[in-house]
């Protein structure tokens, strides 16, 4: 199948070279039982043993006769996914194949992530390593993921000069051909017209026009699963500037738009018996002589009206008409993604989303699948004494209070407001980015919390 994720079908004219897989806590006793000349190899080429590391062993000719590699066991968290990540561009070029017990839709998955590349502006690196698909694999979820996956970092990759409002709803056009989905966008003044004032509010200041793109897949007698992802395709921080430092990485700001696609992607390719709505509100927050302005007051859908404490914080501002209009249908499951607050970061760091939840149950449902997969969230409370701080001066509510503490809770709180009667609610804060290169994680543009998220979708919509 597809090599663009490493994985091939087996070549009877090439003999592929084993990887032989040892779990980590059977690592002294399979050394013991070595043969003296593979023991002092190991230790003459300095292996670790540590996991993910692995060890080329020649043969006679001098060639490599076959790869040692230390993962985790079977039974633990994305049973040793990462550790076969380490492989595809650290290997000599060739085809390999697997060998020995081992969890092979793990290693198949794990190979498929770490072949990733963005190379849209340069020229290809390396070829990876190439792996021959294992026998006891399911090849169709291993590429739903990967695919779904490569669909987000590549979104959250491309420069925002190539990934405006307009091209993200072509994203969102292909991806619902490709399903037999339907998409409709409302887009510019249209917006006003219809009943979207916070969106255009957001958006109104870039020459690129803001817009709502609405995808809807599935049978509407179905349950209603409706997704949420903030679009926020560039953001300069309007009239509020940001420092240089903080625009850098702005063009993934829509990073919450790409993991709710990425989403979609793995809901219709698995044929989930959902309703499924997909809501982006995509926009550009930029400056110029009609960007909202500090302390404006803006008419949300709800008819909630907003004070405009900080022009940075837009991304709860168009989440607000994108949320209420989800929940006006009262879906079984509401589920938001963005990018959304320094704070969380501040909390957390980039490489563990945080999740808020309305629902006990679900949250800790959505805590054990991330656990599972090895794509951990941690939660953080929707605090009610702090919705206090949340009352607007000259209206409703304001997006940014004047409190300097608890950022992410006051921005999730905000987006509490517009989401009833919804009673199963999930609003994931996430980076969307690997700000370092890990196994099967390069730099750049992230999934965050999308295997977790299809995990529990899976569960709590099964098919058949």
């Amino acid at each position: 199948m597809s090599a663009r994720h490493g994985l091939v079908e087996a070549d009877p004219n090439e003999a592929a070279v084993a990887i032989e897989p040892v779990e980590a806590s059977s690592l002294p006793a399979w050394r013991d039982r070595l043969g003296g000349d593979r023991r002092r190899w190991l230790e003459a080429s300095g292996f670790t043993g540590e996991r993910g590391s692995f060890c080329l062993i020649p043969g006679e000719d001098g060639a490599v006769r076959s790869v040692i590699l230390v993962t985790g066991g079977a039974d633990e968290p994305g049973a040793g996914m990462w550790d076969w990540a380490s492989l595809p561009m650290a290997l000599p070029r060739g085809t390999y194949r697997l060998a020995g017990p081992l969890a092979a839709e793990a290693a198949a998955t794990g190979w498929a992530l770490a072949c990733y590349r963005f190379d849209r502006y340069r020229k290809p690196q390396r070829e990876p390593a190439r792996l021959v698909w294992p026998d006891e694999c399911d090849r169709r979820r291993v590429l739903r993921t990967a695919d779904a996956v490569a669909m987000v970092r590549d979104l959250v990759n491309t420069p925002s000069n190539d990934m405006g409002p307009e091209e993200l709803g072509a994203a969102a056009g292909a991806l619902a051909a490709e399903y037999g989905a339907r998409v409709t966008t409302i887009v510019g003044d249209e917006l006003l017209a219809r009943g979207f004032p916070a969106i255009h509010a957001v958006g109104r200041a870039s020459v690129r026009q803001p817009r709502l793109i609405d995808l809807v897949w599935g049978e509407p007698d179905r349950p209603k699963l409706t997704l949420v992802g903030k679009g926020v395709c560039f953001d300069t921080g309007g009239l509020d500037i940001k420092t240089s430092a903080g625009m850098k990485l702005m063009k993934k700001d829509m990073g919450g738009a790409a993991i709710v696609l990425g989403l979609a992607r793995m809901i219709m390719d698995a044929a989930l018996p959902v309703r499924l709505r997909v809501l982006v509100p995509a926009v550009e927050n930029s400056i110029s002589g009609n960007a909202m302005r500090p302390l404006d007051v803006v008419a949300t859908r709800k008819g909630l009206s907003v004070e405009i404490g900080n022009t940075d914080a837009e991304g709860r501002v168009i989440l607000a008409d994108a949320l209420h209009e989800a929940a006006t249908e009262a879906p079984n499951l509401l589920i938001d993604c963005a990018t959304l607050t320094g704070a969380a970061r501040v909390a957390l760091g980039p490489e563990l989303p945080v999740l808020f939840c309305n629902d006990d149950a679900l949250a800790e449902s959505l805590l054990a699948h991330g656990r599972a997969v090895d794509e951990p969230l941690w939660r953080l409370p929707l605090w009610p004494g702090y919705r206090r701080l949340l009352d607007g001066k000259t209206a409703d509510l304001t997006n940014a209070p004047d409190s300097p503490f608890a950022g992410a809770i006051l921005a999730a709180l905000f987006l509490a407001e517009f989401v009833e009667p919804v009673r199963s609610w999930v609003h994931i804060d996430a980076m969307a980015w690997n700000v370092t290169a890990r196994p099967g994680r390069p730099e750049g543009g992230e999934a965050s919390g999308l295997r977790a998220l299809y995990a529990l979708v899976a569960q709590r919509f099964p098919t058949g």
